[in-house]
């Protein structure tokens, strides 16, 4: 039974068409091959780009490397339950939004807004699309679509959870002189600090020496070394959790597992597969488990960050603090970029503020947010409870009410058991790397 359970997975994932054959329960009845990067050793740049991930000495306590919030031994995620990661001169200034993993950006496409482009739509900038958006209707995004909402005018691709970098090498520099991350200081301070690095001589070799003469180019070297590292250490990009290798045959899924996945892909549940794409690319390449999108999804504010004792400061994500480009282009503010899942029963804190702990407490908040919004939010003084209390009243509208199981109402039957919780999360765990296959 197991077995035909698995073919209608893949379908409903929109992988390969299922060819019915006899095997064991839990076994993928029609694996696929596989697609992944190839591994070599190190070039001489990526091997310069280790030695600055791993430096402390770049950061102003001396304590603080790129590794220290992206620990390779948590999928280039956060190392601890930390909601945000502490930093400056003392590490005592406190970050204010969750370290996102590093794992998986080698497919991420740049920042764009609609559709994909021709390359005419370059001549367009964000503002006036993001405007010709506003008009637009919001397509539902189920998980039994395989567009990932091409039609919507909605933003896509970038870094941080704002998409502010399109590069590894553009995003490398900004928590490098964050003052609440490493707090470099200036490019003229961390230039020198690399000029007497131990590592500089290697600067030389590839560079010449006459790169130590110009402040931005010996910066912009070393950005660049680091993201050759984040490209070609296959750590950063390993395809092989439990479910990689269900996907090409070569192990079993367990009755849990293969139920959590169904919930995963079924727009009548948990629908996670609308954001969450699970199927391998037509040309064999792994799912990454997001579309790459943005979207409000109305997460509880997070009382433990400092940020939010102001009652007037709010996280708008693409609207800003640290994005501002499109400030203006109101119908974003509250959207935060839709991350992999792969590794994220790894992570300790979830969503951009780092309000959840647990992933129980997230598979309640897409469970409840609608249904008993009392089970997710806190209430106010009167006893009303504040939904959205993490964005203004104003940009409530921009909340995600339209793709399951968001599109439920207060008092509707929620669309997941615990038992089906429970079966997704055993299915979440399948996605974390480092598995071994049966042999």
């Amino acid at each position: 039974m197991l077995w035909l359970l698995g073919a209608g997975l893949l379908c409903m994932a929109g992988a390969v068409a299922a060819v019915e054959t006899q095997g064991l329960p839990g076994t993928n009845p029609s694996p696929v091959q596989l697609r992944r990067p190839p591994v070599a050793p190190l070039s001489g740049m990526a091997q310069l780009g280790q030695m600055i991930f791993f430096d402390a000495s770049l950061s102003s306590s001396g304590a603080l490397s790129c590794a220290s919030c992206h620990s390779p031994d948590h999928a280039y995620g956060p190392p601890n339950n930390a909601a945000v990661m502490f930093g400056g001169p003392a590490q005592s200034r406190q970050g204010t939004r969750a370290v996102p993993g590093l794992t998986y950006l080698e497919r991420q496409p740049n920042f764009s807004i609609g559709p994909e482009k021709d390359e005419d739509d370059n001549l367009v900038d964000f503002a006036q699309l993001a405007a010709a958006g506003q008009q637009a209707a919001r397509a539902k995004k189920v998980a039994t679509g395989t567009a990932a909402s091409a039609v919507n005018i909605v933003p896509q691709g970038g870094l941080f959870w704002d998409g502010r970098a399109d590069t590894l090498q553009d995003q490398a520099i900004f928590p490098l002189l964050d003052p609440n991350e490493m707090d470099g200081g200036s490019i003229e301070v961390v230039a020198q600090k690399l000029r007497q690095a131990s590592y500089a001589p290697r600067f030389a070799e590839l560079f010449g020496a006459q790169v130590f003469e110009n402040t931005r180019l010996l910066v912009a070297e070393a950005m660049f070394a680091v993201a050759r590292y984040q490209v070609e250490e296959p750590s950063f990009h390993p395809y092989s959790s439990k479910f990689d290798y269900w996907l090409e045959g070569k192990t079993r899924l367990s009755e849990s597992e293969l139920r959590g996945l169904q919930l995963f892909n079924d727009p009548d549940k948990a629908n996670c597969a609308g954001c969450h794409t699970s199927a391998p690319t037509r040309d064999g390449l792994p799912p990454l488990f997001t579309d790459h999108q943005y979207e409000a999804l109305g997460a509880p504010r997070n009382a433990a960050l400092a940020s939010n004792r102001d009652p007037n400061y709010f996280d708008l994500g693409v609207c800003g603090p640290y994005r501002t480009d499109i400030a203006e282009q109101t119908q974003y503010c509250g959207m935060f970029l839709t991350p992999t899942l792969r590794n994220t029963a790894t992570r300790r804190v979830f969503f951009h503020n780092g309000v959840f702990t647990s992933l129980e407490q997230v598979l309640d908040f897409y469970n409840f947010r609608d249904t008993n919004p009392e089970k997710v939010y806190p209430r106010a003084a009167d006893g009303t409870v504040r939904k959205y209390d993490d964005l203004p009243e104003k940009h409530h509208g921009n909340v995600d009410v339209a793709d399951p199981p968001f599109e439920r109402h207060l008092g509707d039957t929620p669309a997941m058991t615990a038992q089906d919780e429970a079966d997704i999360i055993a299915f979440l765990k399948t996605l974390t790397d480092g598995y071994q296959p049966e042999r």
